[in-house]
């Protein structure tokens, strides 16, 4: 009889040996700052889709790519912009299991790339790094306080890290003496080979926008066949620093040729395609989202008031009330 128990024991030891254990993955959604203060009925079709993890935004804007100060958490700003309205926003998700990541992001008026923000003078210059370590650093202490588990140092500031690399470094010290967890950094999808500061940080933060196929409707495997170049890029890249890959932002919008340029959000793009937007999103989800490299990521873009954006009229981002919801809910649901 003990042996019997004892090989039953084995059996059983062995036979869950033999099953790979999948890796939880970031399920993220990148939840957009909004006029109001949310609730349960906002924060409940994030969990629908099995997501475990929101990126809270809140924003500084800057007039033009040559002007060095940041305003931020001014009586003008929506509320999910400003410090109080992170801090709701914060709470409101960790009181429902949602994980966060603090995103602080810079608008520059008219729409203009802060890839390139770039000052004209040393004195200039000096009040953009002034402006900015007050901007982060006051998130920072929001993420601290509030026991975020990630924090994104900055999005999409090539120039800026470019021109002054030593800033940058002493600025994640700071960081760091306020902010005890997990950071990051969103490089563009062609600039996170140049960022030079990673070993400083968790996670080699990238917003996912790769060009994978020139097709006005991409089929799946037309797109799996352009992720091929990107992965042995971002695995080599991973393996070389030993640090996971996350995608601080990952999407496509649901139009024609979505898979072409997917950072582009020019509104006169306006043919609805949701065939297009769908076979890219399973593309990504079958060629990254099971890799070891692989963290997960934050998918672009998420309202607070989902009744009432995407659907079958709207050609943006946001995969709300869409096909590719659906996708994206039972995708999250495997890890």
């Amino acid at each position: 009889m003990r042996f019997i128990l004892k090989f039953c024991l084995l059996f059983l030891f062995c036979s869950c040996a033999m099953v790979p254990l999948k890796k939880e993955k970031i399920n993220g959604v990148s939840f957009v700052a909004s006029q109001d203060s949310i609730t349960i009925k906002h924060i409940s079709p994030v969990k629908q889709i099995n997501a475990n993890y929101a990126a809270v935004m809140p924003f500084g804007f800057i007039r033009d790519v040559n002007h060095p100060e940041i305003m931020f958490n001014t009586d003008r700003q929506w509320f999910g912009e400003t410090k109080v309205g992170a801090k709701q926003y914060i709470e409101a998700l960790k009181s429902e299991g949602i994980k966060v990541m603090m995103k602080p992001q810079i608008w520059i008026w008219n729409g203009e790339f802060t890839g390139f923000l770039k000052m004209k003078t040393e004195g200039d210059w000096k009040i953009l790094e002034d402006s900015y370590t007050a901007f982060i650093l006051e998130f920072a202490q929001v993420a601290q306080d509030a026991n975020v588990e990630i924090l994104c140092i900055g999005t999409e500031l090539e120039y800026f890290i470019d021109y002054r690399p030593k800033y940058w470094n002493s600025l994640i010290v700071e960081i760091k003496k306020v902010y005890k967890g997990k950071l990051t950094y969103a490089a563009n999808w062609d600039e996170f080979k140049r960022t030079p500061f990673w070993k400083d940080l968790d996670y080699i933060g990238v917003d996912a926008y790769f060009p994978l196929s020139d097709s006005k409707t991409p089929t799946v495997e037309e797109c799996k066949a352009g992720w091929q170049k990107h992965k042995t890029l971002l695995s080599r890249y991973s393996k070389t620093l030993n640090k996971p890959i996350l995608f601080t932002e990952f999407g496509y919008r649901s139009v024609d040729y979505t898979a072409k340029a997917p950072w582009n959000y020019d509104r006169a793009m306006t043919i609805v395609n949701f065939d297009a937007q769908n076979n890219a999103m399973q593309s990504l989800f079958e060629e990254v989202w099971n890799e070891n490299w692989f963290a997960g990521g934050f998918v672009w873009k998420w309202f607070h008031e989902h009744e009432r954006v995407g659907g079958e009229e709207d050609s943006q981002f946001t995969p709300q009330n869409k096909p590719v919801e659906n996708l994206i809910k039972s995708t999250y649901s495997q890890f």
